[in-house]
């Protein structure tokens, strides 16, 4: 078994035992891309979001899946979300991450 499903195995087991674990829940999103998975990660991204917004890593990633679906209006939602949450928590990290993300959208718009 690949190092990857069997992250996967492990990750889906931890939710099966505790449904809120949001952490595995991310990472398991996080596995899933790596194997193009996309809907899946999609769907779990939503479901930490809806869990806890303030789960602020979530933001930048569920963001770039919107814009490679060419989800725009969608992704810069979620910058947007993202970026208040991470000034409210004072994450200064992921404010400036979520805000580059902002403009390199914003170029990618204008492009089209």
């Amino acid at each position: 078994m690949s190092d990857k499903k069997k992250n996967i195995k492990i990750l889906a087991s931890n939710i099966q035992k505790d449904p809120d674990d949001l952490f595995s829940k991310f990472a398991l999103a996080l596995e899933l891309l790596k194997i193009n998975e996309v809907q899946k990660a999609q769907l779990l991204f939503e479901t930490v979001l809806k869990q806890d917004s303030e789960y602020v890593g979530v933001y930048y990633h569920l963001g770039k899946l919107y814009q490679s679906k060419e989800q725009y209006d969608k992704a810069l939602q979620t910058f947007r979300d993202g970026v208040q949450i991470a000034d409210t928590k004072q994450d200064q990290h992921a404010k400036s991450e979520l805000q580059e993300a902002i403009q390199q959208l914003r170029f990618e718009i204008d492009e089209d």
